[in-house]
């Protein structure tokens, strides 16, 4: 990995944990918001931001998880999972905003990963669980799609690293 690639990638992981710091109380459990999923958009940009993701991931969820164990298994494969998806996809199809909504469902429909593990570690209801961290995916990236978007026409992620 370039010198390059890896600075940029370990600034993104800190903003990562950063932001999901923010946020904490509302970053886990069965009811999730975690505004840094947004981050989740830039692998669409450039597929060489998958390990500042997946690193802000892990590090988010050794610190500040509850669940330190369970989410560091599960939420990392649970995005590990749903970017190279996404990663996979776009080497079929190069509209943007095709591949932003795309990426929103499949990481929301993808909560299935974390309500296993809510499942497990907590003893609640699949399908419940499923369906709310679904919800919270679905809104944190619809609210993402704009604004990285606008940011990628600014700072043109694709060339950043």
């Amino acid at each position: 990995m370039k010198p390059r690639t890896l600075v940029a990638n370990g600034l993104l992981a800190a903003l990562y944990i950063a932001v999901s710091a923010l946020i904490q109380p509302f970053g886990f459990t069965n009811i999730q918001f975690r505004l840094s999923e947004m981050f989740n958009h830039l692998v669409v940009f450039n597929k060489k931001f998958f390990f500042g993701i997946i690193f802000g991931v892990f590090l988010t969820n050794f610190f500040f998880s509850p669940m330190r164990l369970y989410d560091i298994v599960f939420g990392v494969a649970h995005s590990a999972f749903s970017l190279s998806i996404i990663i996979l996809l776009s080497k079929y199809t190069k509209n943007v905003i095709v591949l932003l909504i795309a990426n929103t469902i499949i990481f929301s429909f993808n909560m299935f990963i974390i309500a296993f593990e809510l499942y497990l570690a907590l003893g609640l209801p699949f399908l419940f669980s499923w369906v709310t961290t679904a919800i919270g995916e679905v809104v944190v990236l619809a609210i993402g799609i704009p604004i990285m978007y606008a940011l990628n026409k600014q700072v043109h992620f694709d060339r950043i690293i």
